[in-house]
């Protein structure tokens, strides 16, 4: 027998269970970005075998499906004995998930840095850490604005797979509300427009981001 939801009633419920997905997304993409900085220092700084050792985490973790990332930090984790909820499990894989991407992203920003501006900096006696904090960093993170912001996108569309581990965001709240009101076309059409209010504004001001630092650079 079916619930009588009202479209609002639809839409209220929907809004709760938003709030989680936008909280979800913003710890990974904050936890992802301190990790992530954390490596990008690793590998810059580190011998050839820490190198080694964060290229092959970027692969590992860009390499294999994020779904099945959530799965083995649901289930894996408690192989070990310890009882950890959905939304800890969606948090950690998320944030590693991040962490990788975001190294990458960052690295390559920091790799278009004409080779000439190291050399002038080391020419000036500055140790890594200062040519890094007064050289390179300022010039890198211009570039990397937009494809960072942009990035956040993807993060806000990849909680949507929390939903299989039984984390109630977007997703798994319009699937339960679709089964309660038999109303499936109507509530995964208001769950897709909400994503589309979340991650618009946020692709809009990457691009813009993006034009204003080619504006710059020409």
């Amino acid at each position: 027998m079916s619930v009588e939801f009202t479209l609002w009633d639809i839409l209220r419920n929907l809004l709760l269970a938003a709030r989680w997905t936008v909280v979800l997304s913003l710890i990974a993409f904050v936890g992802g970005g301190v990790v992530g900085g954390l490596l990008l220092a690793a590998r810059l700084r580190g011998g050839n075998a820490v190198q080694r050792l964060i290229a092959g985490y970027v692969q590992l973790f860009q390499g294999t499906p994020l779904l099945m990332q959530l799965f083995l930090a649901y289930f894996g984790i408690a192989l070990f004995g310890i009882d950890v909820s959905p939304w800890t499990s969606a948090a950690l894989a998320l944030t590693l998930y991040t962490s990788a991407f975001l190294t990458e992203i960052w690295r390559g920003c920091v790799a278009a840095i004409p080779r000439g501006q190291w050399e002038a900096s080391s020419s000036l006696a500055l140790n890594f850490g200062e040519q890094m904090r007064h050289v390179i960093l300022p010039q890198a993170i211009k570039i990397a604005i937009a494809p960072t912001v942009g990035f956040l996108v993807q993060v806000i569309k990849g909680t949507a797979l929390a939903s299989v581990i039984g984390f109630v965001e977007l997703t798994k709240a319009g699937g339960m509300i679709a089964n309660a009101t038999f109303r499936p076309f109507t509530v995964f059409a208001c769950v897709a427009l909400m994503y589309f209010a979340l991650c618009f504004p946020v692709s809009l001001y990457a691009k813009h981001l993006e034009r204003k630092t080619h504006g710059r650079r020409s």
